[in-house]
């Protein structure tokens, strides 16, 4: 006998995922009449809300759908990013404007890589500046160039930089001459990926001038970009870096010798290791000998 003061009450969460249910199928139905309205406010709000779903791939499907509707959801997504208490919802919303990649959203996004407690909500802003692309540009090198900002952030911006490549040529261009070694050092890793795609003589001769920067960090990234792009051109200024008072920039010329793999370095190499005085950097002239050989 079934008892009837036996509750009836709807567990809310499953009620709750219904809704998003049915909400993502009148949209996607909208979105596939071309009838959408792009100006109804409450339901890209609703849309936005539901990147807080328990279910990853009702996520998942809300971030798409978003994404199909485009820009004029931009502005819900960047109030979530900036203001919403649930975690979650934050970091579903950059990656949702990773896949809109509206340029619009670039001073939100830094505001978030700066400023988020969470660090897959840094991790997914400066992808979403990484995929916006030259719009993005300036506000990462300002981000490099900056004297007060945690190792990871200069990190994530000298990633997005690179990432960004041939988009952000004309910036490098002017980069390349900052005061800072940080802004140059991402600089030289961001031409190097240039030069990856577009091997072009000026990209070439930025990345060798780059090898007598005063600061030994630029020089070693440098060197290791132009060994892994094999530039065979480059190897008298990497020999002349074997005379260097440093022992990082002679360790990073042999590597870089070693990458070329012609012959022609050799003599230089062992010329440099009968003077080398360091252990550890002879070690790597013989590595950079033998693997030529």
């Amino acid at each position: 006998m079934v008892d009837s003061n036996a509750s009836t009450e709807v567990d809310p969460i499953l009620l709750a995922q219904a809704e998003t249910d049915a909400l993502l199928r009148k949209v996607t139905e909208q979105i596939d009449l071309d009838s959408f309205d792009v100006n109804d406010a409450e339901t890209l709000q609703l849309l936005v809300e539901s990147l807080g779903d328990k279910r990853g791939m009702t996520r998942l499907r809300c971030a798409e759908t978003l994404a199909e509707i485009g820009e004029a959801a931009t502005p819900f997504l960047l109030d979530a990013l900036a203001n919403h208490a649930n975690v979650v919802v934050r970091r579903a919303a950059a990656k949702t404007i990773t896949l809109i990649a509206d340029p619009t959203a670039v001073p939100n996004l830094i505001h978030s890589l700066l400023n988020d407690e969470d660090t897959v909500v840094k991790g997914s802003s400066i992808g979403a500046l990484a995929r916006i692309g030259e719009p993005s540009v300036q506000a990462l090198l300002d981000i490099l160039g900056s004297t007060d900002l945690p190792e990871s952030t200069i990190g994530h911006a000298a990633w997005a930089l690179a990432f960004i490549g041939a988009g952000a040529k004309e910036y490098l261009y002017r980069a390349i001459a900052s005061d800072s070694p940080v802004v140059r050092g991402a600089v030289v890793g961001a031409i190097a990926k240039v030069a990856q795609e577009e091997p072009k003589d000026e990209l070439f001769e930025i990345l060798v001038k780059s090898l007598t920067d005063v600061d030994v960090d630029v020089r070693c990234e440098a060197a290791a970009a132009l060994g892994n792009l094999a530039y065979k051109p480059a190897i008298p200024n990497l020999v002349e870096l074997l005379e260097r008072g440093d022992g990082e920039t002679r360790r990073a010329a042999a590597l870089s010798l070693m990458k070329v793999g012609d012959r022609a370095a050799i003599e230089p190499l062992q010329a440099a290791l009968e003077k080398e005085s360091e252990a550890a950097i002879q070690g790597v002239i013989k590595l950079a000998i033998s693997q030529i050989k």
